[in-house]
């Protein structure tokens, strides 16, 4: 598949599980004083999640121009020394506003990265947040109960808030 078939089928797929599909915002950001471009895909999203507005509805789908070019969390350094950091990207998303969560979620990525895609069940692997005892966060043992139905626990690794580029 390309880019343009995997954009295509992962908005099929998230359709067929009645989400909006909704557009790429603008990559210059409109009527946000605090970004310049957009750096994600939840940006044209903020003022649901921060209950500033109220959806028209409460799953939606997109995919994302992104423009990474400094921030708080700048990954520039990164740019080149990989093959998953980049400066202009594009971010597939389906979000819930207060009506699924990570079940559901996790449940429909397994099934459009494996039904869909047709990746392999064996290669497949899942990271979990650890937990933080620093700062009293608990490891995330409800994400990994859900994983464990899917792939054998081997398979499940643990990430760590500096691992999440969104903290």
């Amino acid at each position: 598949m390309d880019s343009k078939d995997i954009r295509a089928q992962f908005l099929e797929f998230f359709k067929s599980k009645s989400h909006k599909i909704v557009p790429s915002a603008p990559i210059v950001v409109q009527n946000d004083p605090t970004l310049m471009f957009t750096n994600a895909g939840m940006n044209q999203f903020k003022d649901y999640f921060l209950g500033n507005k109220t959806p028209d509805s409460n799953r939606v789908a997109d995919t994302q121009k992104c423009l990474r070019v400094s921030g708080k969390h700048n990954d520039l350094e990164e740019v080149g020394l990989d093959t998953y950091h980049h400066t202009m990207f594009e971010m597939l998303g389906n979000w819930s506003f207060g009506d699924y969560f990570k079940k559901e979620a996790i449940e429909w990525a397994w099934e459009f990265l494996t039904e869909v895609c047709g990746l392999p069940e064996d290669r497949m692997y899942a990271t979990v947040f650890e937990g933080d005892e620093k700062e009293n966060l608990e490891a995330d043992e409800e994400a990994r109960s859900y994983w464990k139905k899917l792939i054998p626990e081997s398979r499940i690794l643990n990430g760590n808030k500096k691992d999440n580029f969104w903290e």
